[in-house]
């Protein structure tokens, strides 16, 4: 039965592959508009592992590509969870700093971070620290808003009876409030990780000349929409997989969230 649902995932991305195949070599749009899926796959090889040059100056160089966007990704949001995190807890636990910073961040947080892209290129130059600026101001906010709510819907009986038990201050924020926001916590990491993704490529098509984004933004110059495509699924699957990791840490850490689903559920 699992294993016939671990399959079923795969039945409808097969089906808009089949479909997306026929339309294609069915002749509708010319195919350098819209190439098959195999082209697109047989130029991604290449891409990868260099064996035609059908990709051309870039055939054989996505492993270089992709691991620049990962340390882009991995610096830029590591940065932000790290300070977003610390001031999400400040923010939700003492009400002076909320009420010191949170104007300021309330007004910050609409701005859009590709309207940040002319003040970082003449902040940082062209090269990896406006990237990295883009990706921090991306990932930031998500979490940052997801910690504050999380530290702020803390129950407050947990809390009452912690302060009850003797515990200081910095015992409630250590042993009662943080494992109790960690869910929201994760869910703005989760957040954070995908719009980090975004804001890389963005970052590469103006600002940098390496990466994922560089490569397909340069693909669409050239007129080459299968790289181009091919660029889209490598960033998808690497936002995935990033997903997936903060997602497996997740489930480690709070594992004992599920314990006590589960024993609340028997009795």
């Amino acid at each position: 039965m699992q294993s016939r649902t671990a399959a079923s995932r795969f039945y409808f991305p097969a089906l808009l592959l089949l479909l997306w195949e026929s339309f294609s070599r069915l002749g509708y749009l010319p195919p350098a508009l819209l190439p098959a899926p195999s082209r697109v796959l047989l130029t991604w090889g290449d891409w990868i592992f260099g064996y035609d040059e059908s990709a051309q100056d870039i055939s054989g160089r996505w492993l270089g590509d992709a691991l620049a966007s990962c340390l882009r990704v991995f610096t830029g949001y590591s940065i932000a969870a790290l300070i977003a995190v610390t001031l999400g807890v400040a923010i939700g636990w003492w009400r002076w700093v909320e009420k010191t910073i949170e104007p300021t961040i309330q007004m910050l947080r609409p701005v859009p971070p590709v309207s940040w892209i002319p003040l970082a290129i003449i902040w940082f130059g062209i090269a990896n620290k406006p990237a990295i600026f883009l990706v921090f101001l991306g990932a930031f906010f998500p979490i940052l808003m997801n910690t504050i709510h999380g530290v702020k819907t803390v129950n407050r009986d947990l809390l009452r009876a912690a302060a009850m038990s003797g515990a200081r201050q910095s015992q409630l924020l250590r042993f009662v409030v943080l494992p109790a926001a960690m869910p929201s916590i994760f869910a703005g990491l989760r957040i954070g990780v995908g719009s980090a993704w975004m804001l890389t490529v963005t970052a590469e098509m103006v600002a940098v000349k390496s990466g994922l984004g560089y490569s397909l933004w340069d693909s669409y110059y050239f007129l080459r929409y299968d790289l181009v495509i091919a660029s889209m699924i490598s960033i998808g699957l690497l936002g995935f997989l990033t997903d997936l990791l903060v997602k497996t840490l997740m489930g480690r850490l709070l594992r004992w969230q599920h314990t006590l689903t589960v024993q609340g559920a028997r009795s």
